[in-house]
């Protein structure tokens, strides 16, 4: 026992599960960062995509997980004057920033990755849930009959 007495001891419980609004903020931040990644990649003049794990019926009539490759979309493009613009998206549905304002206008392209930064701590500390949670929302209603 006097190994344990070092030890700071308490009656706190593991919560069962996150908050949704917690859940949509892990999603959009872990898009956010294959953004960073590919942002990063695309300036060292190489490609990314992004690795999951899918499980498949194997030959012998088992099940077996295989890597697979995922394409990442850029959420950036060139406009005309040819600066860097970027839409944040949940989904399909792009997240108004500010009332009625959802491209950031980067300018160029180095200063892509510290606005996709920018954003990811934005989301992380819980500044866009109400834009979140609209943008769930109407993704919501188009799945109901």
């Amino acid at each position: 026992m006097s190994a344990l007495t070092n030890l700071k001891l308490s009656t706190t419980r593991r919560t069962a599960a996150l908050a949704p609004i917690q859940i949509r903020r892990n999603k959009l931040v872990g898009k956010l960062a294959d953004q960073i990644q590919l942002a990063l990649a695309q300036q060292r003049g190489e490609t990314y995509s992004n690795t999951r794990f899918k499980t498949v019926a194997s030959d012998d009539g088992g099940r077996k997980t295989v890597e697979i490759q995922r394409r990442v979309r850029p959420m950036w493009w060139s406009n005309l004057d040819g600066k860097i613009c970027l839409t944040v998206r949940y989904g399909a549905k792009p997240l108004e920033l500010s009332k009625g304002k959802p491209t950031v206008e980067v300018g160029a392209a180095d200063h892509l990755v510290g606005i996709l930064e920018i954003i990811k701590k934005a989301v992380e500390t819980g500044e866009l849930d109400a834009q979140i949670e609209a943008a769930s929302g109407a993704l919501r209603s188009g799945f109901k009959r």
